[in-house]
């Protein structure tokens, strides 16, 4: 009896982690990442990160034309580290998840909140690479606006 209970054990155990799927771990990095901005927690924010990260933001210059902007990650983690906790607060919906091996992508509009006032909305566009058996956040992307924003 005793080893039933034990080989009814590894099963249920087996069976359980095997639910969370590959997309499932992916939104897990992601929102890992969006917790340790709210926190102000910048080892949280980049234990989500490759070594080589590529951080973007599509915006407009003076003259109105479209421009990708690059941003370094290690001074995004160093500002958000200055926030006071909950300063920081984007909130996304995950629109598409995709997974082919150690490559996904996902695509997550979201509002803004800065110190709990909205601030603007866009979109997110996450490239993940799964170095040994863990998945970072290897290209982010993102659209700025004030405009067009559904807010809670």
């Amino acid at each position: 009896m005793k080893y039933f209970f034990i080989v009814l054990t590894v099963l249920v155990h087996g069976v359980v982690a095997k639910a969370q799927t590959a997309e499932d771990s992916v939104k897990t990095i992601i929102n890992r990442m969006f917790t340790g901005m709210k926190n102000a927690d910048a080892g949280l924010l980049k234990s989500c990160f490759a070594d080589s990260m590529v951080l973007q933001t599509i915006s407009r210059n003076k003259e109105g034309q479209l421009i990708v902007r690059n941003e370094d990650p290690a001074g995004f983690i160093d500002f958000v580290s200055k926030e006071s906790v909950g300063n920081a607060d984007e909130r996304i919906v995950f629109d598409v998840v995709k997974v082919d091996g150690p490559l996904a992508i996902a695509w997550t509009p979201y509002n803004f909140y800065y110190k709990g006032t909205f601030s603007h909305c866009g979109v997110n566009s996450f490239q993940l690479v799964r170095f040994n058996g863990e998945w970072k956040i290897q290209y982010l992307i993102d659209t700025r606006r004030k405009q067009g924003c559904k807010t809670e």
